[in-house]
């Protein structure tokens, strides 16, 4: 005899299943439909010190910082960039933080600057602290990216509920260190989710992303990669940042600017694996990668047509 109780749902409840795909999520009059294609997202660094070397601020001496983020950022967009995220203070191992004030001073010219240029475009801020989300915001800014979205800080979580933007919802840890890697991380967001929601954040307006490259190892980093389908149970959409990221150098053994193929692998493999936004340094090799990548995973195209 089966003993096992069972019960039935009521009537007007929800299955708890996660719907796929996730409802479209419109920002600046684009529509970010899940499910149908991959987005692609440019990193836009006005810092000195990004891992990448591509911070604005290395390269800008006898130029103004905010002309050379205006051209990247044209430049982006004309490549295919779906969204920019402009961040102002490097989140690299052995970084060193950067004050408030300095933050906004980096950030904010910038923001409002690109906003001029291209009105039309998504812009994300990436970025720990609530004052200068708030003012990236308030500069232009549709999204916030929190690196930090697992930790105690609740802050920025309840300036999405406030200002009802959409939120980025990384993974990170001080340390890697583990029992089982991808529950944990799976376990660590659904928390995040739900303290957001809890205090007053749009389901609808929330984007996870396992934080490749933050807390855990190179091997870990693999892992989360291959096994990305399972963040799917979580309902959301999916972002990864693998770009020119420590673990294509490790596997590769290339310097940061040599790890272009490694990233088209990422992101090739990441469409596969169920990715629905990539964040990248390279537009234009990103956008291709993902159109062919969707085209063979997702299908639609047909001959004579152009997504």
């Amino acid at each position: 005899m089966d003993d096992t109780p069972s019960v039935a749902l009521p009537a007007s409840a929800a299955p708890g299943i996660p719907s796929q795909p996730p409802v479209p999520l419109t920002m600046r009059g684009r529509t970010f439909a899940w499910g149908e294609r991959t987005f692609v997202m440019g990193i836009v660094n006005v810092t000195p010190d990004s891992f990448s070397g591509d911070g604005i601020l290395a390269r800008a001496e006898g130029h103004d910082p905010v002309e050379l983020a205006v051209d990247q950022a044209r430049r982006m967009a004309a490549e295919g960039a779906d969204l920019l995220d402009v961040g102002g203070e490097s989140s690299r191992p052995g970084h060193v933080g950067v004050e408030e004030a300095e933050e906004l001073r980096r950030v904010l010219p910038v923001l409002r600057a690109v906003r001029a240029a291209l009105p039309d475009m998504p812009l994300s801020v990436d970025t720990i602290k609530p004052a200068v989300a708030a003012a990236a915001l308030d500069a232009g800014a549709d999204l916030v990216n929190d690196v930090w979205a697992v930790g105690a800080d609740d802050r920025l979580a309840r300036l999405a509920a406030e200002r009802g933007c959409p939120l980025v919802v990384m993974h990170n840890r001080l340390e890697a260190r583990y029992t089982s890697v991808l529950p944990e991380v799976i376990g660590d967001l659904e928390r995040a989710i739900g303290r957001a929601v809890g205090l007053g954040a749009a389901w609808e307006k929330l984007i996870v992303d396992p934080g490749i490259g933050f807390g855990k190892t190179a091997e870990q980093n693999l892992h989360l990669l291959r096994e990305l389908g399972a963040l799917r149970i979580l309902g959301r959409p999916i972002l990864i940042g693998t770009s020119r990221k420590s673990t294509i150098g490790k596997v590769l053994d290339l310097p940061a600017g040599e790890r272009l193929e490694g990233t088209l692998a990422t992101t090739a493999l990441g469409v596969a694996y169920g990715a629905d936004v990539v964040r990248v340094h390279d537009v234009a090799a990103n956008v291709r990668a993902a159109r062919m990548s969707d085209a063979i995973v997702r299908g639609g195209w047909r001959e004579g047509e152009r997504q």
